[in-house]
């Protein structure tokens, strides 16, 4: 049983701060919201690097992930068996200064963004996670989703564990423990913890004298590793948090396997399972990851321009100018106009000062709604056929806005086209797309139909062969359920729920 007293625990304006030998709880578990939690799409970063400022390195590496999670973050280090972590509702420029990154001292750090897609926005939830057993302590940052959460959490709770969040983040914790109480080894409790998780997970765990990397068999979310220029070992969900801090990428941490690096920087590798059958994220690479970072040799942004292209190919248009939705857009929007030789131009710029904010708009403002995100360049626009690319539409509104903000500045035509196929399917492993309620593609007949809706001339999707054309690899790489509807993690019942209840809509006008 892992114990769960509390000792140095400094609680101030709804944050956490410099936990220090112990752990500590965080007001009640909100058990019965356990269905609208566990579903997050996260950032992880390690750092095993002895005599480096950990502390400060971890908080650039967060700076670049920033894009994973956007609600909370936090870092925890290590200094001999002392634990120093620090996390909090927010940016990571908003929860970190010099004088806090100034107290997470050690040879070891873990980071976490958060971006809990449904359920509460809760300090408790906020991570990295940290457990004890008897004198072992243990953080825990993960990215990803667990179809079995439930489960898992049940047979713990039965078992005698209590839970301080509503994550399933603090299960594979716990579960940790568990197996440690049985196994007295890290590595192998740690592998059989992992065993008896199903899902998406991508983890990277911190000890006083080891750092941990642990992915799923089907590897649908990222996980990487690299080296600083001292030799010490970095893992990132990202290779772009590698770049900001002058660390080389290395390699994938491979679906199944677990990595264990020692401060002597030995590096241990085992996979876990017998099976291995990756189904990579493809919406990682259209959508969730920076256009900087690299998929198996395979640059985002390059992915991104070739998606462009095959839809040019695809669904060519005459117009006067090419314009993206910034930013995930853009780069698609660059390969379609180099396709067809027609002139990209920026068309709409963007507020990137507009993110998450603590101070709400008037209702005037919201009534302006997109307009506090993205402002059109009427002088391009007015009296012109402009074609404008996006990565995707989930529920059309957003895209039906921007639609409307072209016509208001004149746009003569307008014809969408979207990098990805319709979404008509929920996720389950971690990026939040909605249920088939709320996707538009999902009730929604026909292509012709949405763009009735949204009130643009025409739209078009790449197709789902042309998605997978443009990556260069096998349809069996990847996981495509968003746009398919097959599932390569079986999906329990109980899970499904109203996410695969909808109802067909006309949008004959």
């Amino acid at each position: 049983m892992d114990s769960n007293t509390k000792s140095e625990v400094i609680m101030k304006n709804n944050h956490q701060t410099l936990w220090r030998n112990g752990l500590g709880t965080c007001g009640s578990t909100e058990a019965g919201r356990l269905e609208h939690a566990w579903k997050e799409a996260c950032g992880v970063f390690g750092i095993m690097a002895p005599g480096e400022d950990t502390a400060r390195l971890t908080f650039f590496a967060l700076y670049a992930l920033q894009h994973r999670g956007q609600e909370s973050c936090g870092i925890a280090t290590f200094l001999n068996n002392n634990v120093f972590l620090h996390k909090d509702i927010g940016l990571v420029s908003q929860v970190f200064n010099e004088e806090i990154l100034a107290k997470l001292q050690g040879d070891i750090a873990v980071g976490h963004t958060r971006y809990s897609t449904t359920g509460s926005n809760n300090i408790c939830n906020a991570q990295p996670i940290l457990v004890t057993y008897k004198n072992l302590k243990i953080v825990l940052a993960h990215n990803g989703n667990l179809v079995n959460a439930t489960e898992l959490r049940n047979y713990l709770i039965s078992r005698g564990y209590k839970f301080e969040s509503t994550t399933d983040s603090e299960v594979m914790a716990k579960l940790i423990v568990l197996e440690l109480d049985n196994k007295n080894d890290l590595q192998l409790a740690v592998k059989e913890a992992f065993k008896k998780c199903k899902g998406a997970y991508s983890v990277v765990l911190g000890t006083k004298d080891s750092l941990v990397a642990v992915r799923d068999p089907d590897g649908v979310r990222p996980l990487c590793i690299g080296t600083t220029l001292k030799g010490h070992h970095v893992i990132a969900s990202e290779s772009c948090a590698l770049d900001i801090i002058g660390a080389t990428y290395k390699r994938e941490v491979a679906p199944g396997e677990m990595i264990f690096i020692t401060k002597e920087q030995k590096l241990d590798s085992d996979l876990f399972v017998s099976e291995i059958k990756p189904h990579h994220c493809i919406f990682e690479l259209i959508y969730f990851s920076r256009p900087d970072s690299t998929f198996k040799g395979l640059s985002i942004y390059h992915f991104r321009k070739e998606l462009g292209r095959q839809l040019a190919r695809e669904a060519p248009v005459n117009a006067d100018y090419v314009i993206s939705v910034p930013d995930s857009g853009t780069p698609a929007a660059i390969g379609f106009a180099e396709e067809l030789k027609l002139p990209f131009s920026e068309g709409l710029i963007k507020n990137r000062y507009v993110g998450r904010t603590f101070i709400q708009p008037s209702q005037m403002l919201r009534e302006l709604g997109i307009r506090l995100k993205l402002n059109p360049l009427r002088d391009i626009i007015a009296g012109k056929k402009i074609v404008v690319v996006d990565d995707s539409i989930v529920r059309g509104n957003t895209s039906r806005k921007i639609v409307k903000l072209l016509r208001d500045s004149g746009a003569k035509e307008i014809h969408m086209r979207i990098s990805s196929p319709p979404v008509q399917w929920p996720c389950f492993y971690g990026i939040d797309i909605d249920s088939r309620e709320q996707l538009i593609a999902a009730k929604t007949n026909s292509a012709e139909g949405i763009a009735r809706y949204i009130e643009a001339d025409t739209l078009k999707y790449i197709s789902h062969e042309g998605m997978i054309k443009s990556t260069g690899l096998s349809q069996e790489t990847f996981c495509t359920a968003c746009f398919s509807g097959k599932y390569p993690i079986e999906i329990p019942k109980e899970l499904e729920g109203a996410k695969f209840r909808y109802e067909k809509i006309s949008t004959k006008g």
